[in-house]
């Protein structure tokens, strides 16, 4: 099958080309008007993507040297995100499949970050898979393809979040997430013990108290100290979060018994995260998945695969699918 896969669900215009079972595009188009903000603004998103799209897409046939006529089906986030972002992809997606009469297949932008690890790794089951990202931060139990058991999720902050708003508190630019995993690297992760909520017990998760904390320490300290050991709160607040991360996946696994585990998700890469995870696959005995780094955060490669497997499984949409801010898996 050749896909041409098409991303819109936050703030990044992504499309990309699958032919003949190979990756021959992947491009993306960042908004840097958020920066600004500190977030993404829903709106403004919108209508970036509404003037980067078509010239996305293009950018990914030129580059894949493929023709629409060649393209078999067309692969677009239908959710979760940003209802005005998905609403601009989704109906791009449409018209193009109605002006060359091509069939249309709705994915699910987190099942995609999953299925991504299956760009540069053979398909295994069962698997369990922790997906950590800006908006979400859970643990899915995958018996079989599109066969998924939510085992943990999150209670309130998501570790991608938690991430942007630590680094918000300690003055880092948006999206924080990358710079508080750059100055972690230089610091000592055992400066300050910054808690480690819930991590003894089931595989929910809950990093909103880590982030009060760190807001508590901060003020208590000074402006003076914080800059002075920007590295050791990084890497102290990123070992906070990682050690919980691990520690869930660990006890997935004993639950589960699989023996395939994968990471998935924007914050999937975080060196600190992809470390303790590699290194906890080592002592379990277990094979462990986890994509490029270019395949972590949003993009439409992610899709375009996702879109294939679905293809394969015969899982077509109609013209008539809706965006969802909220969709449940497959």
């Amino acid at each position: 099958m050749n896909i041409l896969g098409i991303e819109t669900s936050c703030d990044e215009t992504a499309a990309s080309v699958l032919y003949e079972g190979e990756i021959h595009s992947n491009v993306i188009a960042s908004q840097a008007v958020h920066e600004a903000f500190g977030g993404v603004v829903p709106e403004l998103a919108s209508r970036a993507h509404h003037k980067t799209i078509w010239k996305t897409v293009k950018q990914s046939l030129d580059e894949a040297a493929v023709q629409m006529e060649a393209i078999d089906a067309i692969a677009v986030t239908q959710g979760p995100g940003l209802m005005g972002s998905l609403l601009v992809g989704l109906s791009f997606a449409k018209g193009l499949a109605l002006s060359y009469n091509k069939p249309l297949i709705g994915v699910n932008h987190i099942d995609a970050h999953m299925y991504a690890n299956f760009i540069e790794h053979d398909e295994v089951y069962p698997f369990v898979a922790l997906i950590v990202s800006g908006g979400h931060t859970r643990l899915v139990y995958v018996n079989k393809i599109f066969n998924h058991k939510l085992l943990g999720d999150t209670r309130d902050d998501a570790a991608g979040e938690a991430f942007d708003k630590i680094g918000k508190i300690l003055g880092l630019p948006y999206p924080a997430g990358p710079v508080v995993d750059k100055l972690a690297k230089e610091g000592n992760p055992a400066f300050h013990d910054f808690p480690r909520s819930m991590i003894k017990k089931g595989l929910d998760f809950s990093f909103s108290g880590l982030k009060t904390s760190v807001l508590y320490y901060t003020q208590e300290k000074g402006d003076a100290f914080v800059q002075e050991n920007l590295n050791n709160i990084c890497a102290s607040a990123s070992a906070a979060i990682t050690d919980v991360l691990a520690a869930k996946l660990k006890r997935a696994v004993i639950k589960t018994g699989v023996k395939h585990v994968m990471l998935a998700g924007g914050v999937s890469a975080n060196s600190m995260l992809r470390s303790k995870i590699n290194s906890l696959s080592k002592k379990m005995g277990l094979h462990v998945m986890i994509p490029s780094i270019y395949y972590c955060t949003d993009n439409a490669a992610m899709i375009a695969k996702t879109g294939e497997l679905m293809a394969r499984e015969g899982l077509y949409d109609s013209l008539e699918i809706k965006p969802f801010a909220r969709l449940k898996s497959v």
